[in-house]
């Protein structure tokens, strides 16, 4: 079944935009992280939105790991952690479901000192396992665990967000 359809994402995202501009109104600079593939993707979208609304300077980067496997699949980021000392990083994701994913990403940020660090998903789940919290979320779902939400950002033309 189909939650969200590409009109619906295009307008969670430009709203997500301003709520980012606006809690960080006083910043000239913000760092967008994106983890994996569907994350960065997301991260992209909010960056291309967020630099029309705003003069603000976008750093875009990614994470790369495997929540499932973190000892054996380390978290991975393309850019040196000196570089987000007194950055204003907003960790981006295409959905929270446990808070597993969110939890370990925060690894990379633990022996740096960002200015701070927030997190923005397009759908969060409420069954947290995770101590996590989403600060920034296009729709908040209650699903139940059997649940599967499955979101497509690959193809501009063919966005979508599905619970199956």
């Amino acid at each position: 079944m189909k939650i969200l359809d590409k009109e619906q994402i295009t307008q969670k995202i430009k709203r997500l935009a301003y709520e980012i501009l606006e809690s960080n109104y006083n910043e000239t600079e913000l760092v967008l992280v994106g983890i994996n593939n569907n994350g960065l993707g997301f991260a992209k979208m909010l960056m291309k939105q967020l630099t029309k609304i705003s003069d603000v300077s976008i750093t875009l980067k990614q994470i790369k790991m495997n929540p499932a496997a973190p000892v054996s699949n380390p978290v991975e980021i393309n850019i040196d952690p000196k570089e987000l000392v007194n950055k204003v990083v907003i960790l981006v994701d295409d959905v929270a479901n446990t808070g597993r994913t969110m939890f370990y990403a925060m690894k990379v940020f633990m022996d740096i000192l960002p200015k701070k660090v927030e997190t923005a998903v397009l759908i969060d789940r409420k069954h947290k396992s995770f101590p996590t919290e989403i600060n920034y979320f296009g729709l908040s779902l209650a699903t139940t665990m059997n649940e599967d939400i499955q979101v497509f950002l690959q193809n501009a033309n063919e966005l979508a967000v599905h619970i199956r």
